[in-house]
């Protein structure tokens, strides 16, 4: 289409923190997303990734910014201004997937960890042919097992198989590492997970994990549940498809309530932020986002329709930024004029402030056209959201406008063809105004 529909991920070091929310159909992003997070006096660097998402394959690495801890200490009252992005280099990142598949044998006494190791996707390519020469690498209490070596390969196939005798207690975990194989010179780190702690396992786990430089883990503490490996084990092409599909089971079964009650009670469990809850492209963010498109189309044209017919049939100039503003004559004949910017400025505001006040009234009156089961979704969350953080106050109400808004209203302003709220998509100075409404 010739535009991306671009989204932040936010790294310390090579740990992913913060991920913004997706706008879409634009090359001039505007997030207005502000964070706050804690920083390990050790730190080396914050990673600013931005992605292009993109619902039918991986989502693409468009550029990043690095800022280090040496240049933060360069600016003690913070940094504000523009960086040019950078391109990722694929022999300085750690990319790609594992497949694993990992289970305890025997009996009490006598019990063995089993971890075969069957494939790995994407990996990072470090040689000068273009791929990398990968084996793997596996470490649990003191020993240290290796596979072969698969020449000239990003997507190898090892189909092996590792035992180790069970660490009592079954308190450490396995760790996984891929390396590039070179005859001459050091190895190359392509990545590493750590496993499950076997005292978790109750059952055979198997699945493709990301790998990172620290290795991070497949589960949690605590019991695994199928819900939490079905989100770990789906990519993030896939997990859109994968939430509908669920939605629209339980849905079927009259347990659709329940259902999400469940992520949402998993996904508050993780390690989070207050104002980044539901950001991610988890399977609980592409549940409700499914159920909210399933069951509430009739709610979102009762409240945005009238808005979005006016604003495609007035089509009046609205815009707000200086650098695009574009100078236009107005008056009748003999008194022609040219306007100043800023009338131009101050007309787009009056013209966006009258369609917002419209828009923002229509969602105030519209909580009993609201379907009684997106309601009872939302007093859910909204309860699961207090419990998890019951400071700051507003946390709770976070956790319903990041679908409401920036999942429901805002996507559908900004591209109503997607949400069948027009037959054609806008002409640039109407799809102008959308974004900015949006925004």
């Amino acid at each position: 289409t010739g535009s991306s529909d671009p989204y932040c991920i936010v790294k310390i070091d090579d740990e992913a923190i913060i991920r913004t929310a997706t706008v879409w159909k634009t090359l001039s992003p505007f997030w207005g997303e502000e964070y706050e997070v804690q920083l390990q006096p050790g730190f080396h660097s914050i990673s600013i990734y931005v992605m292009d998402e993109d619902a039918l394959s991986r989502d693409d690495v468009i550029g990043k910014v690095c800022i280090t801890r040496d240049m933060l200490a360069e600016h003690p009252k913070g940094y504000s201004g523009w960086m040019s992005l950078s391109e990722v280099d694929p022999d300085e990142e750690v990319q790609g997937e594992i497949h694993l598949r990992v289970e305890v044998l025997g009996s009490q006494g006598s019990r063995r960890l089993r971890c075969s190791v069957l494939e790995a996707r994407d990996l990072a390519r470090k040689d000068r042919n273009g791929a990398s020469d990968p084996f793997v690498r596996l470490r649990y209490n003191g020993k240290t097992q290796e596979s072969t070596v698969v020449k000239k390969s990003c997507y190898p196939r090892w189909n092996e198989t590792f035992e180790f005798e069970l660490a009592e207690p079954a308190g450490e975990k396995l760790c996984v590492e891929v390396w590039d194989w070179d005859l001459v010179g050091r190895n190359d780190f392509l990545g590493k997970v750590r496993g499950p702690c076997p005292a978790q396992l109750c059952a055979v786990v198997s699945a493709c994990l990301r790998l990172s430089h620290h290795g991070a883990s497949l589960l949690q503490d605590g019991q695994v549940h199928l819900v939490t490996l079905l989100d770990e084990t789906t990519t993030a092409e896939c997990r859109q498809e994968v939430a509908i599909n669920l939605v629209k089971l339980f849905l079927g079964q009259g347990l659709v309530k329940e259902f999400l009650d469940l992520l949402f009670e998993l996904e508050l469990a993780k390690p989070c932020e207050p104002n980044t809850l539901f950001r991610s492209n988890s399977l609980a963010s592409k549940s409700m986002e499914s159920f909210l498109k399933v069951t509430g189309m009739p709610y979102l044209h009762f409240v945005l329709g009238p808005t979005i017919t006016r604003v495609f049939e007035e089509k009046k100039y609205v815009e707000l930024d200086p650098s695009k503003v574009e100078i236009k004559d107005v008056g009748c004949s003999g008194l022609h004029r040219v306007q100043t910017e800023g009338e131009v400025i101050e007309q787009g505001r009056q013209h966006l402030q009258s369609y917002l006040g419209e828009l923002l009234d229509a969602i105030v009156r519209s909580a009993p056209a609201c379907p009684p089961g997106i309601r009872a979704a939302f007093r859910q969350l909204f309860q699961r959201g207090g419990e998890r953080f019951p400071q700051p106050p507003h946390a709770k109400f976070g956790a319903v406008t990041s679908f409401l808004c920036l999942r429901f209203f805002s996507p559908a302003v900004m591209t109503p063809k997607l949400f069948q709220l027009r037959d054609t998509h806008a002409d640039a100075r109407t799809s102008r105004t959308l974004l900015l409404l949006a925004k």
